[in-house]
This record gives C-alpha cells, structure tokens and sequence, in this order.
C-alpha cells in the first residue's frame, strides 16, 4: 500500500485591521469611480439623444446622400485625372440583378412615360380612375369575386349584363369621380380670347380649333387657293 503524502501550506499571516481597513477604502474608491464614470457616460448619451432628436427627421438619410454626393465627386475626379471613363467604369461594377432593380424603381417612381398614342393615353387614365375607386368594403369585393369567379372582372368574353347589382353607393362613388373629373379638366382649360376682326370660317368652337389644327398643318399650302375662293377666281 502506498501512503499519500500531503502538502502542508505555511500557515498565513493574518490581516490587521488597519490592512481591511485599506482594503475596503479602496474597493469604495473604485466604486465610487465606475460610478462617475457611468454619470458621466450618461450625461453624454443624453446630450446626444437630445441634440438628434432636435435634427430633422431626415437627417440620417440625408447625411448619408451629402457622404455619397462627395465620395462620388472624389472618384469621379480622380477618374479624370486618370483619363478614364468614371460612368463606364461605374457601370461595370454594377450586376445584372442590381440594374435590373434600378430599372425597377426608376419606372415606379415615374410610370408615365409620356404621351405615345391615345389607346396608351385612355389605358393610364383608366388605370389613374381605378386606383382613387379602389374598393371600399373590401370583405364585399372579396365575397362577389369568390362568387362571380372569371365573370367578376368581365372579359372579352363574358356576358356580365344582370350579373351585378348596382349599389347607390357605388353609383354616387361613380358620379363624384366624374365630378371631380370635369372640375380638374375645367381647371386647366381656358378660353381663348375673341377676335372680332378674325375670319369666320367655323360654325362651332370645336369646328374652330380643327381648323386652327388644319391651318397650323397645310396653311401655307392651301392659302392661294382659299384667296382663290374667297375672290371667286378658284378654277
């Protein structure tokens, strides 16, 4: 059998009471010091969060667009120092996903694309008319779009005369949109002045502007022979 040997510690010295006494004034030292310093730590947070709350409320993104504004300047001026391209160089960093997203929203942000043809006029104007008459009781709209199925958006061809019930509501809806309608096309519509003096070759004021139209066109190709005609020489 083997003994086991145990270590023996010298015995401690023990602490005088003046040596606790120091102990613990330094332990309060050092509290009272973390103390100061988170005071003085949240002081400075709260001075901060008040001088960010006084900033706009668009601070933060347009901090952001004047940092982007000027590290662009920056490249795109070193770019010309170094004779090269700064938009070709910029396009070729940008991935086929990134672009696509760009076109994306340049096209949200601005959908109208100008005037192309009067089919393409009437199809935004009906898509402006359909989104301010959105639906305003959307469980209704959901229930007679469960009912009707392929008959409730009325296509080429589906028969939806007698399906559908008109409500007053939807009828007044109707006429205050047409209201409005008629107000914002008579907000931008001004008569034109009279000029007693002037021909009279219209019956109307619509016949009036097709022949202002007409002239704008083929006027100088057509005054001899309306001089022709009004002198009574026209062959």
């Amino acid at each position: 059998m083997s003994a086991t040997v145990t270590e023996e510690k010298p015995d401690e010295k023990p602490k005088t009471f003046a040596e606790k006494q120091r102990e613990r004034m330094q332990r309060l030292r050092n509290l009272h010091t973390l103390r100061n310093e988170a005071r003085t730590h949240n002081h400075q947070e709260v001075v901060a969060e008040d001088a960010r709350n006084k900033l706009p409320a668009n601070w933060e993104s347009r901090k952001k667009r004047a940092e982007w504004i000027l590290n662009d300047q920056k490249e795109r001026e070193e770019a010309s120092k170094n004779g090269e391209d700064y938009d070709r160089n910029k396009l070729l960093e940008i991935s086929a996903v990134d672009a696509e997203k760009i076109e994306k929203k340049r096209k949200r942000k601005n959908p109208d694309q100008g005037f192309s043809d009067f089919e393409a006029a009437t199809f935004r104007q009906y898509n402006r008319l359909v989104r301010s008459m959105g639906p305003k009781d959307m469980e209704r709209y959901e229930e007679e779009k469960e009912k009707y199925g392929d008959a409730f958006y009325g296509g080429p061809h589906v028969i939806i005369h007698g399906l559908h019930q008109d409500r007053s509501e939807a009828v007044d809806n109707m006429v205050k949109s047409l209201e409005n309608q008629i107000a914002k096309r008579n907000k931008y519509s001004r008569r034109r002045t009279h000029n007693d003096d002037a021909d009279i070759d219209y019956i109307n004021e619509r016949n009036a502007k097709f022949n202002k139209k007409l002239d704008r066109f083929y006027g100088e190709h057509t005054a001899e022979i309306k001089q022709n005609l009004e002198r009574g020489t026209a062959v």
